[in-house]
This record gives C-alpha cells, structure tokens and sequence, in this order.
C-alpha cells in the first residue's frame, strides 16, 4: 500500500467514528492523569553530576571532603567586632538552631561555637585543647575576653572562621543528601537567617543547598508565569482567527499531550528538576506551533467548499507527513541529549522526549475527529485573505533578482553567528552564580563570603591509602604530611595561587610547636622524627576526632588538600585545575603508603560537569544533524531534502548560541537542554514550508508561483505561531525572580524569531537557488 493510500485510510478509520475515537482518546487521557499526583518537582544533586568523570569518583570517594552539599551562614557586626554578648549569643544560637535542621549531617556543623572550633596551649602537663566556647552563651565581659584570647590561640579559626577584622564570623553545615527534602531545609534555615537580621547585624545564607531553595521558592512563580503565557496564546489565537476552532483546536491538543506528558512521568516516579520547567513551555509552543498548522489547513479545506468531516479527512492526508516527520524530529533532537553521562539529563529528556513523541497521537492522529466534531466557522477564514505586505515582498525579492543580495547578507550573517558563537564560554560566567540576579539575596551572600572570607570554593587534592583496612595512620605518615606540605606549597606559589590553603600538615605543625613549648621554630615538621607525628595526632584525636573530619577521615587512611577561591568563573577553575594538575605531578601519583588523586570541592565538581558539555555539546548537535538528514531523506525520497533543511537549522543554531553568549548565558547543563530542544524547533517550521512548496508544485504552480503560495500559506502561519509565541514569552522575561528564567525567555524568543526567519527566507532562497530535483520532478518541470 502507498504512503497516500495508507494515510487515506487511516483518516478514513479515525472519521468513521469520531466522536467514538475521541472517547478513547479522553480514555487514555484519564489513565494518564491517574499519573500527575505522583509527579515531583525535586532537585536530586548527584543526578546532575556526570557518571564517567574521574573527578566526580573522587567525590563520590571521599564525599566529606569539600561537599558541596554545604550551607555556609555569615553573620557580621555592622558597628563593631564580634565579641559582643549579643553577637557571640546570635552565633550561639544559630549554630544550634541549624544542627536541627532537616537533613543536616551533625557532626558537619563547623562555627566557633562548636568543638570543632578549638584552640590549644602549651602547658607544663602537655597540650591542652579545648573548644574556644563553652556549652553556654557568652555573657560577662571577663567570658569574651577570653574567648577573643583563644582565637588569638588558633591560627586556623582566625583564618577561616572570623574575618581579618573581626566584624564577622561563619557557621557551616553539611547536608545528608538522601535525608533531606532542600525545600524545607532551605525554609528552615533561610527562615533562622532572617529572624537573626537587625539593626546591628548582616546575616547572609550561601551554598549550593541555599541556590536549590531558592529556585525551589520560585517554583510557584513559574507555574504563575506560564499560566499567564498560556492565556496570552489563547488570546491571541482568538484575536488572530476569530474562529473557535482556531484556538480550540491547538489548545485541547496541547493540553492533552501536556497531561500525558506529566502524567507518564508520575506513573515512573522520575523527578522533575524545577529550573528546567522552562522547557514544559517550550513543548507547549511547539504543541501550538503544530495545532496551528493543523487547524490552518483544516480552515483552507473548508473555504474549497469541503464538509467538515471530508475537509478533515483532507487535512490529515495532507497534514500527517510533514506533522510526523517535524515531531519525530523533535523527538530525536531532545532524545540525542541521553547520549551525555548525566541522569539529570537522561530523566528530562525522557520526559521531554515522551512529551514530543506524545504529540503524534494527540496533535496528529486525535486532530482528524476533533476537527471533524468541532463546529465549523461561520464566514471565510483569515488565511485566504490577502496575505502580510512582508510576506509578498519576501516572495517577490525570492523569485527576481534580489536573491543575490539577500544570499550575500546570509553569509556575512553566517559568519557573524559562527564568530559570536565561538566565543561562548562553557560553565559559569560571572561570580556567584548566574541562575539568579547579581543583586539576589544569594549572590549578596557570595560576596559578603569573599569580601572578608577565603571564599566560597574549595578544590581539594586527596591523599587516599592504598590499602584502607590496613591498620595504620596512613594519612598521617612523615611521607603523606609532607606531600601535603608540598602541595600546599605548589599550589601558593603557582599563577593561580589560592586565598587559603588548609591539610592535616597544617594542625600537626602547630601541635608540634606546642609540644615544643610554643616556639614557633619548630612549626616545621623534622622528616626524620616518626615518633613525633604519632604523638601529635594522639594529643589532638584525643580531644575529638570528628574535629578534623573536614581535612582527615575518621580512620586516619585518607587525608585532603583544601584550597580556597574567590569566584568559580570558568576562567578561576580553569587556572585552579592547571595549577592543581602542576603539583601533583611535580609531588608524583603513586607513593608506597598511598595515592594523590584530584580531586573534588566545588571548583572539581564544576569542571567534571563542565568537561561533559562541551564535549556531548558537539555531539549533541551532530546526531541531530545525521537524523534531520536521514530522517528528511526518507520522507521525501531525496538526499538533498535533508541537506537544504540542515542549512537553515544551523544557521539558526549558530545564531542562537551567539546570542546566548550576547545575553551573558554561559552553556552549561540547563542551557544545553534548552539549546537543544531549541534546535528542533527551525526544522518543524522548515519542514512544513517544504512540504508545501511540493503541494503547490504537484498542483501544477511553476516552482517561483510554489514559493509564494507556500509563503502566503504555510509561511504566514509560521509567522504567526513565531510571534504569538514570543509575544506569550515577555511575562517570563519581565516577571521571573531567576535570572536563569528570564535569560531562558528571552532566547527562546529569539529562537522562534531566528527559525521563522531562516524558515522563511534561507530555506526558500536555498529552493529557489539549487532548484530540487525531488520537486521538480512532481510535474516534469
């Protein structure tokens, strides 16, 4: 049976009925609908990072060391120092207060109000070690001028935990990832921040679990936003058509692909990540774009004089191939994203992906009955009136001799895009981070953290035995302490020398000072003294052996590096990394007693999601481009259908990824998702004005007369979707709290204005230019 024949008759089956087939539509609508009160907006953080990236085994290794999984609390004096009772009392009770937060792993709560804060003396009985506080408020004047003496007594708290000029103070704690919900520990937590706010103090809440909170608060934002962007596609799908079926149509199609889109992943239980719900409108665009399409021909059949059911079945013959060929494709281009190692990424193109593919039986096979039982207009529809003045001078300039100045302005454009493109830069652009506003509540946290602290990024180097169940202190060796000396040391005086250092090394040398009656003369470590370290650690294990978890594992086996930066712009961690990989190769990999691996911290983590992008980036591309080819080939039984549709694509791809680097957009897992989903989005409008120009050819029309009924046809509903799309999007731009968002927005805009121009121009231009043969041949021409 014939690809017609085989449409005819599948038209046929679905009219025969319709009312009966849309009830089995409404029926499996039901069943998945079942699904939506499992869906879950969740952030799961070890999804986003890569499975295949040695950095992140490291992590996954030693995950205490540098996690990432930290809120960071900055209290600072606004008149004065610290060492106050109502500031020493604050910090007191906030640290408290957070240890009892949901999730929090307790013995990962680091402030001077903890023991993990100690100070220690040299007496005539030994070192003594003791918390700089007491488990009990500061009160007395004699109480706060002694805690300010410990500090003077511990060169690492003054380092790390107070700043130079004593007007502040941290407090950190570190969450248990599968314990905790970052929603309600991010309420909780951002909740004490603010009842700790006054007069005299500026408190400030940072951390990666801090920016989940906060894109999980404007989680209600967006569902309000993309309420309003839906209404405004309503209303302008009325006040374009004036036609019920015109706006009922894309609507009742897109609703229900969202519904089974949503409810399919209720039914596998896949969280949804809450930043990428920008996608979701998206799909709905694209779900219009094709119901759009759709009823626009439907309304052209009925102004032929066709019945409603027969204009249907008319419309779906017509409408079937270039519907299923766009959406396969939108499928394949979100699909090919599983090819990156990241779950995240897998689960949203999952989801994304079914909701693409759902659109086949709710926005092609369910449109022939709907259309069928919808009731007709009652006077001659919009499309057959004259067409836009621009599109008519389009048309004219395509088919006389300004088609050679338009080919020269499209290549000085190409190369325009290509340049402007090349020099997007993959991670994080700015400091903080680029999902919110520099003026947020949370980058304001940042900064504060960097103006007075060593900042809020560590990498850090692991020292990791060889042999852990081995019963020996190997993180504690002669040998391991003075390569962590010597990395230290490396690192301080490399290009991209850290604002702090901190290792194991650093608490024995002080201890061995200590024990050598303060003299810091003996600050250095004697390699040739083994006894010595063995003593040292036993002084400071003695008092709490969890107060050195953040540089020592509980068993002494392993052992980190911490290094601190400013800022985790792309260009700081690519200097930290090179400098990193410097050092541990000049200290060397393997030793007798254990191995240096690098390395994990935020700055690591970064890189390894970092390096996944912009490798899969290419790839990403490429497999859509071998499927656009091989997909385009098929259906329209030409090589050269796919070439000329890959034109346009690219093209609008290179554009977009100019003006991502235009809007301060750095490529990164969110925005390569949404960069490639928007890829398939030029070769819906590309393939529905092809498809056309070769109705209009195998109508007899000359292949010029082809181009303009195409433009005035298909082009103008392109036109129209492009912009009721982008006019739906301003609300997102102008409304989102999450500068992500808002970014988001303003490129998607971009991407409709970018794909109808390179669909109606540089496709019809390539047309007019190699002239076909897989057209032409239709009709003999």
């Amino acid at each position: 049976m014939s690809r017609a024949r085989l449409l005819a008759a599948l038209a046929r089956a679905l009219l025969q009925r319709p009312r009966a087939s849309l009830a089995v539509f409404a029926v499996i609508t039901a069943g998945f609908a079942a699904g939506l009160p499992g869906v879950e907006l969740r952030t799961i953080f070890n999804d986003l990072l890569p499975t295949d990236d040695p950095l992140i085994q490291v992590y996954r290794d030693h995950p205490s060391f540098g996690s990432p999984l930290t809120m960071t609390v900055v209290v600072k004096r606004r008149d004065g120092d610290i060492y106050n009772p109502q500031t020493l009392g604050k910090v007191w009770q906030l640290t408290r207060d957070i240890d009892l937060a949901p999730g929090v792993d307790h013995a990962q709560v680091v402030s001077i109000a903890t023991e993990k804060a100690r100070y220690s003396q040299a007496t005539a009985y030994g070192v003594d070690m003791r918390p700089l506080m007491d488990d009990a408020r500061p009160a007395s004047a004699a109480e706060i001028a002694q805690i300010r003496q410990r500090v003077e007594q511990s060169p690492n708290v003054r380092q790390f935990l107070i700043s130079a000029d004593h007007s502040a103070t941290l407090i950190r704690a570190t969450f248990i990832e599968h314990q905790v919900d970052w929603g309600e520990a991010f309420e909780y937590v951002q909740g004490l921040v603010d009842a700790a706010r006054d007069e005299q103090h500026a408190v400030h809440l940072a951390g990666r679990p801090a920016l989940i909170g906060w894109v999980y608060r404007y989680e209600w934002e967006m569902a309000g936003i993309a309420a309003i962007t839906i209404g405004i596609l309503i209303v302008a799908l009325w006040l374009a058509t004036r036609s019920l079926i015109g706006v009922l149509a894309p609507v009742i199609s897109s609703a229900t692909a969202a519904i089974w889109a949503f409810g399919f992943v209720g039914h596998l239980g896949i969280a949804i990540e809450p930043l990428l719900l920008i996608v979701p409108l998206l799909l709905i665009a694209r779900s219009f774009s094709h119901g759009v399409q759709y009823s626009a021909r439907y309304l052209e059949c009925l102004d032929d004089g066709l019945g409603r059911r027969a204009a249907a079945q008319r419309t779906f013959e017509l409408m079937a191939q270039p519907s299923l060929l766009s959406i396969i494709t939108d499928v394949l281009g979100i699909a090919v994203v599983i090819a990156a190692p990241i779950p995240a990424m897998v689960s949203h193109a999952i989801f994304c992906g079914f909701w693409a593919l759902w659109l086949i039986p709710t926005g092609v096979l369910m449109m022939a009955p709907l259309l069928a039982v919808l009731p007709a207009p009652g006077r001659r529809h919009q499309t057959h009136q004259s067409p836009p003045r621009m599109l008519g001078v389009l048309g004219r300039v395509l088919t006389g001799r300004g088609r050679h100045a338009l080919l020269l302005g499209l290549i000085v454009l190409s190369l325009s895009a290509w340049w402007t493109a090349a020099q997007i830069r993959i991670g994080n652009p700015v400091p903080g981070s680029n999902l919110l506003h520099q003026s947020s509540e949370y980058n304001t946290a940042i900064r504060a953290i960097n103006a007075d602290f060593p900042g809020a990024n560590t990498l850090e180097i692991v020292l990791e035995a060889r042999e852990p169940d081995k019963p020996a202190w190997t993180s504690t060796s002669v040998d391991a302490v003075h390569v962590m000396q010597a990395l230290q040391q490396h690192m301080e005086n490399s290009a991209a020398a850290p604002r702090a250092s901190l290792s194991f090394a650093d608490y024995l040398s002080e201890v061995n000072r200590l024990f050598n009656g303060g003299d810091p003369r003996w600050l250095p470590l004697d390699p040739r003294e083994r006894a010595l370290n063995a003593a040292a650690v036993g002084a400071m294990m003695g008092a709490s052996s969890t107060a050195y978890s953040h540089v020592v594992s509980d068993d002494l086996q392993h052992a980190t590096v911490s290094l601190w930066y400013a800022d985790n712009t792309q260009a700081t961690v690519d200097a930290a990394l090179a400098a990193a990989h410097a050092a541990v190769s000049a200290v060397g990999i393997e030793h007798p007693d254990f191995r240096v691996r690098l390395g994990t911290g935020t700055i690591a983590i970064q890189e390894a999601i970092n390096r996944i992008i912009e490798r899969y980036h290419h790839v990403v591309v490429g497999l859509l481009n071998l499927a656009i080819v091989v997909l385009a080939s098929l259906a329209f039984r030409s090589l050269m259908a796919g070439l000329l549709l890959l034109a346009p694509v690219n093209l609008a791809h290179l554009c977009m990824i100019a003006c991502m680097h235009v809007l301060g957009v750095g490529l990164d897992v969110n925005s390569m998702i949404v960069a490639a989903i928007g890829l398939g989005v030029g070769i819906d409008y590309g393939i529905y004005l092809i498809s056309r120009i070769g109705n209009e050819v195998a109508a007899g029309h000359s292949l010029d007369g082809a181009l303009i009924r195409a433009l005035n046809t298909s082009g103008r509903a392109i036109a129209f979707t492009a912009s009721i799309v982008a006019l739906s999007l301003l609300p997102l731009c102008l409304l989102s709290g999450l500068k992500f968002v808002a970014d988001m927005g303003v490129l998607i805009i971009a991407i409709m204005a970018i794909n109808m121009v390179c669909a109606l121009i540089v496709l019809p231009l390539l047309v007019r230019l190699v002239r076909p043969a897989f057209l032409l041949r239709q009709v003999g021409h």
